[in-house]
């Protein structure tokens, strides 16, 4: 994942007339890419400890992504970007951080 796919993925999100559901995806990516920086700057028994909640907030961050692109595609919306980010779980994950990053950016 590089930051120009990350973006043009994140655009074709962005720009969906879905409200709610936009909102809830972004913030499954804020929600996982949060954990995962802690897991990072964690002790090894912190590691250990955050393991099943930062597993499961990547579990939902994937699930979104799916029901993103299902309510996209029932909506009339191109849902291309699913397919092009794939289904790799490390990719996925990278991709919740780019996400995270441009919420950032975009809110100062």
């Amino acid at each position: 994942m590089d930051w120009e796919k990350a973006t043009r993925l994140a655009y074709a999100i962005g720009t969906s007339k879905l409200a709610e559901q936009r909102m809830d995806f972004f913030r499954a990516a804020a929600d996982y890419a949060r954990l995962r920086s802690e897991w990072q700057l964690a002790a090894p028994e912190g590691k250990a400890a955050m393991n099943s909640t930062r597993t499961r907030a990547h579990d939902t961050f994937i699930s979104m992504c799916d029901m993103m692109a299902q309510v996209m595609g029932a909506a009339g919306e191109d849902a291309y970007w699913r397919d092009d980010l794939g289904y790799d779980r490390k990719e996925l994950g990278d991709f919740a951080c780019y996400v995270n990053l441009m919420l950032g950016l975009a809110a100062r």
